[in-house]
This record gives C-alpha cells, sequence and structure tokens, in this order.
C-alpha cells in the first residue's frame, strides 16, 4: 500500500465539509488513494476532460433548445447522445470485477465504469453546462434524474444514458431487491451520499479479495472523514489493521468504537474493551 500524503487527506476532508462539496474532485481523491501515478496534474487533466464534454454539450443545447427550453427529457436525450452515443461512455457486467470502475479518472480514461461512476460524469458534465441533475441511489443500481420529482426523467448511465420508464426503474429495483419501488428511493442523492456509496462499492470489492485489505483501509479511512460517518466504521477499521498485523492501533480503534457504544449498550462496550486487549496481547 502507497501512502498517501496528509495534505490529500486533509484536502479530503475539507470539501467533505464544505457548503457545497466538490464531487468530482472528492471522487478524484478517491482516485490517488487507488493510483500513485495520479498526481496534481493527473487530476487537474481529469476536470479538463469534464469541462470540454460540458462546453460540447452546453453548444449542443444552444443549437437544439434555444433559451433551455424542452425540459428534462430533452436534457436526457442530449446527454444521452453526447455522452452515450458519440464517446461511447457506458458499462458492462464485466465492468463490476475491476477496481479501475470506480476510479473516476479512469472512468474518464477508458469511458467504462459502474452505474455510479458514469452517473457521477454525467451529473459533472450536466452542471458545468447548466442542466439540473441529480442522482438517484435507486437499490443496487445508481442512476441520473432530471427535473423535480412530479415531472422527473431518470437516465441509466450504464446503458449509455438510456432514459427510463417508470417500469423499467421498478425492474431494476425489484431485480436488485425482490421489493416494489417506493417513492422515497426518487429522491437526489447528495454529493456527499454518492461519495459514501463509491467508498461501499470499493469496501465490497476489496472485501471478496482479503489479499487486498489494503483497499478496504483506506476506503475506510476516506469514510471516517465524511462529516456524518458511523461509529461503526472505527470497528470495522480496527478488524483491518488487527489483521494486517497492526495490532496496537487496531486496539486503539476498538476502545475507540466502544466508548462510542458505551452510552447505549455498556455491556457490549465491555466484550469490545475485552477484544482491544486481546489485540494488545498478540503483541507479546
Amino acid at each position: 500500500m502507497h501512502p498517501q500524503s496528509p495534505e490529500r487527506r486533509r484536502l479530503f476532508a475539507d470539501q467533505a465539509r464544505a457548503a457545497r462539496p466538490d464531487l468530482a474532485l472528492l471522487c478524484l481523491l478517491i482516485g490517488a488513494e487507488a493510483d500513485p501515478d495520479l498526481d496534481d496534474a493527473g487530476m487537474r487533466a481529469a476536470r479538463r476532460v469534464l469541462d470540454r464534454l460540458a462546453d460540447q454539450l452546453a453548444d449542443q443545447l444552444a443549437e437544439r433548445l434555444p433559451g433551455r427550453a424542452g425540459g428534462p427529457r430533452p436534457w436526457a436525450l442530449a446527454l444521452a447522445d453526447l455522452l452515450g452515443a458519440r464517446y461511447g461512455f457506458k458499462g458492462r457486467p464485466g465492468d463490476y470485477q475491476h477496481l479501475r470502475s470506480a476510479l473516476l479518472h479512469e472512468v474518464l480514461r477508458r469511458r467504462r465504469g459502474l452505474p455510479i461512476l458514469l452517473s457521477v460524469v454525467w451529473i459533472e458534465v450536466a452542471r458545468r453546462a447548466g442542466v439540473p441533475v441529480h442522482g438517484v441511489a435507486l437499490p443496487g443500481h445508481f442512476v441520473v434524474g432530471f427535473g423535480t420529482h412530479d415531472e422527473q426523467i431518470l437516465a441509466n448511465p450504464f446503458a449509455g444514458g438510456d432514459v427510463l420508464t417508470p417500469m423499467d426503474a421498478e425492474l431494476l429495483v425489484a431485480g436488485a431487491t425482490g421489493a416494489p419501488l417506493v417513492p422515497s428511493m426518487l429522491s437526489p442523492a447528495g454529493p456527499l451520499d454518492i461519495v459514501l456509496r463509491v467508498l461501499n462499492n470499493i469496501r465490497a470489492w476489496a472485501a471478496a479479495r482479503p489479499e487486498r485489505s489494503d483497499v478496504a483501509l483506506w476506503a475506510v479511512e476516506l469514510s471516517l472523514l465524511l462529516p456524518a460517518h458511523s461509529d461503526r466504521l472505527h470497528y470495522d477499521r480496527a478488524q483491518l489493521l488487527v489483521q494486517r498485523g497492526d495490532f496496537l492501533a487496531g486496539a486503539v480503534e476498538i476502545e475507540t468504537y466502544a466508548d462510542a457504544l458505551a452510552a447505549t449498550d455498556e455491556a457490549a462496550a465491555a466484550r469490545l474493551r475485552q477484544e482491544a486487549h486481546g489485540a494488545r496481547a498478540m503483541l507479546n
């Protein structure tokens, strides 16, 4: 595992607490954790790609929709035409097997990725061009939405930006959960919701590959920098540290979680403190 610079981590934490978090920058900083070759120049280059795509979208909209008339469906179709049809941004089932599919700079380079990272491309290009768009965190499959809740149009960047009918959305949810779609699932996802889901996807990828505990560790550590993180993340980090042989740091994290839990479940906290004692004993 390459050590990430404290400056990058501080920048991530600062952006996560900003009044308007920069989604693209946060995703690129995630990419820098995975790719030691992604330096500041590389991140600037990735942002320029988004800027150029946005300029093309703005020109396309000015030609087709003077004054941005037309509403959510024409906006969705314009993005699908530019990003999906012209530039080939889309996904395939095999993309789920690769960490690079969750890294924004790699998705911009390869034009392939997970649904949520392709959605980030859609969101960032549209936002730069002045098109109202938001993420929609359907269970098991992230998409993008245009317009208000009453006239919302959904598009699926993983399929090149195909516009979804209500039945299409219901089938996506049913396929992922076996349950029906409920209106709350269509609520806009904020930048930090998106970032957390990206990190959770990376953690899930690493969990299936025990030899990549390094990836799981930095994904947990970035999650801990988000302002509304779960205390349980301290325990997840502790387990990874112990797994990697850092018993002392793991014990400290277990105790941090025990302290957070003590107010509501002292018995569980006591068990955790005993677990921390056991981790320390492994140093002898």
